[in-house]
Order: C-alpha cells, then sequence, then structure tokens
C-alpha cells in the first residue's frame, strides 16, 4: 500500500474555546498585522516563508505554518493557534489548486482581512491564468477582503495539473515581483527596500535559470523517473524528459496503490536503459517506490531525492541550487 509518510496536526475539541480566549486579549496591529511595524506574513509552507522573508527582508516578520517535513500540506489539519496567526496576518501566501487546501478553512474561520496570494495563479499552465511575461508587473491578486472565488481557481484539486509551482523558476520571479507588490502597499516607507529586495532575488532565481540551461545543453531528452510530480517543473525546464507513467506518479501523490499493470510498466521501463536518472520524493513512499528505487539501484540508475519543504538550514535559492547541483552530477555519473 502506498502512502504519504506523514502526522497530521489534529484540532483538538477544546481548541475553538483557546481560540476564543486567545483572541478576547488580542491587540489592534494595523494593516501590517504587526506591533512594532513589521508586515506580519503567514505563509502555508516554509518554501514560501522563504521567498517572502528574501523580499521583506527586516520590515517583515514571516510565520509559516509547515515547516516540517512530517507535516503533509495535503492532509494537514489546522490548530486554533494557526487560525490565530491568520487572524493577525497583514499578507497570506498560500499555494493553492488544493496542495495547502486548509488555507482556505483558516482564511474564512479567521475573518482575516490580509490580501491574499496564490502561487499558482502566476503560472502559465494554470488553468485560466493570465501571461505575466513582465515579471516586474504582475497582475495583482485579490484583496482578502474577497475571498469568494469560482470553481476550479486554485483551492480544489484541479485534475492533470500539477500544483507543485515552487519548483517553476518562473512562477517563482513573479511570485516574488507580487509580494514586493503587497508589502509596499501595506508599508509604503519601504516600498524602495521591497522593490530592490524581490530584484536581487529575482536576480538570484536568473542564476537558478542558468544552472538549468547548462543542463539543457549536455543532456537536453534525457529521460528521468519520477515517483512523484513533486520536480517535474524543474526537470522540465532542464529540457529533460519525464518519462513516468502517469499512473504510477499520480497514485503515489494520491497516497493510493500503483496498479499492478503500471508497476510491471514501470520495471521494464528501468530496465529498458533508458532512464538516466530516478528523482525519489522522501516524504512519501511504499511498497511500490521501495521497489522501483531498488530496481534502478541494481541497475546502475543515479537516485537522487527532492523534497517538497526546505532541508534545515537551506534558504529557497540554496535549497533549488542543491536540487540542481544533485541532478547535474547525477546525469554525468
Amino acid at each position: 500500500m502506498t502512502r504519504r509518510i506523514f502526522a497530521p496536526v489534529v484540532l483538538g475539541a477544546v481548541s475553538v474555546l483557546a481560540l476564543a480566549g486567545c483572541a478576547g486579549t488580542s491587540t489592534s496591529t494595523g494593516a501590517t498585522g504587526n506591533a512594532d511595524g513589521k508586515v506580519t506574513v503567514v505563509a502555508s509552507t516554509d518554501v514560501y516563508g522563504s521567498i517572502a522573508e528574501a523580499v521583506g527582508g527586516d520590515f517583515v516578520d514571516v510565520q509559516s505554518i509547515i515547516t516540517s517535513p512530517s507535516q503533509d500540506p495535503h492532509e494537514y489539519e489546522a490548530s486554533a493557534q494557526d487560525q490565530l496567526t491568520l487572524k493577525n496576518a497583514g499578507l497570506v501566501i498560500e499555494n493553492g489548486a488544493g496542495y495547502d487546501a486548509f488555507m482556505e478553512s483558516l482564511i474564512e474561520a479567521s475573518g482575516t482581512t490580509a490580501p491574499v496570494i496564490t502561487a499558482v495563479e502566476f503560472t502559465h499552465d494554470y488553468p485560466g491564468s493570465e501571461s505575466h511575461d513582465d515579471a516586474a508587473t504582475p497582475a495583482a491578486s485579490e484583496g482578502a477582503d474577497d475571498h469568494d472565488h469560482a470553481e476550479g481557481d486554485g483551492h480544489d484539486h484541479i485534475e492533470g495539473f500539477n500544483e507543485h509551482v515552487w519548483y517553476d523558476p518562473h512562477t517563482v520571479e513573479d511570485l516574488a515581483g507580487e509580494i514586493a507588490e503587497h508589502l509596499g502597499e501595506l508599508a509604503p516607507d519601504h516600498v524602495a527596500d521591497f522593490n530592490a529586495n524581490a530584484a536581487a532575488f529575482t536576480q538570484q532565481v536568473a542564476g537558478l535559470e542558468d544552472s538549468l540551461a547548462n543542463i539543457e545543453a549536455t543532456d537536453a531528452g534525457a529521460k528521468v523517473f519520477v515517483t512523484e510530480p513533486v520536480p517535474v517543473y524543474l526537470t522540465t525546464a532542464a529540457g529533460l524528459d519525464n518519462a513516468t507513467p502517469n499512473e504510477f506518479s499520480e497514485a503515489v501523490e494520491e497516497g493510493q496503490d500503483v496498479p499492478p499493470a503500471t508497476l510491471l510498466e514501470s520495471l521494464q521501463l528501468i530496465d529498458s536503459g533508458d532512464i538516466k536518472v530516478m528523482i525519489v520524493n522522501p516524504q512519501t513512499g511504499g511498497a511500490e517506490v521501495t521497489q522501483v528505487e531498488d530496481e534502478a539501484k541494481a541497475k546502475n540508475i543515479p537516485v537522487i531525492e527532492f523534497t517538497e519543504t526546505l532541508p534545515e538550514g537551506q534558504t529557497y535559492i540554496s535549497w533549488m541550487q542543491s536540487n540542481i547541483t544533485a541532478l547535474t552530477d547525477a546525469l554525468a555519473a
């Protein structure tokens, strides 16, 4: 049985009462959401928290709901403390597309009036998205005082859409510009700081894209096998071919059994010698994942790991660069 190896946080029956008590003693912090004048940014995961810290610098206080690999955004059950955190937010950042569905519930339950940025809306293949070719002037998100979203707008899982958009450098560049724009509206005295930080961050992302272009120059068309679709945006940007049967990666992502015929197809693909690298998400697993991973190692196919959340001590940029370096080294092996 394939399963996601996570431990969800459960909202206890007493949490609502505890929240009511906390809410009753909270103080007004104005538009920024922070008593010391900093903008309180609440992100669904530490990935988006890291991006917000890079753009906001010393003028933001970033709080990420999920900061541990043991917490699965797909299955996370929010706590009363999470609801209070959202209530006091100046700016909210979520992934969308059903990845962090708990955020929509928290936004509604907390009554926050903070603007909400939804990352999937900056991805070119997101259904209904506008073009964001001009990264300096991304389209503005809807304000948090208007949470009425159309069906399929990023808060329910969309069949066939890869929601792991933080692995797409172009999406992250546009997202950084959007974060800077909102922070500038919330803290006008620091507009120049936010814009400068966003520009510096975008330049670092451009460095990641240069590294991916180097892979494409030497290994374009090389076939990779991914046990889950987490890294596909990155491998596509590197010019690599995702040869994984869709039924395999989708079953692993959904925590379901891989159909026997699909497992057999995957093993035959690995045995063919066409696969150059296998990428595994260590935050998910199961017997079928172990089986294909073991088969890859037996065939001397390099196996590397890409995660969904930041490894300890990493920033978004250092994490992505380490992923790209691992991919480069594996292709050269």
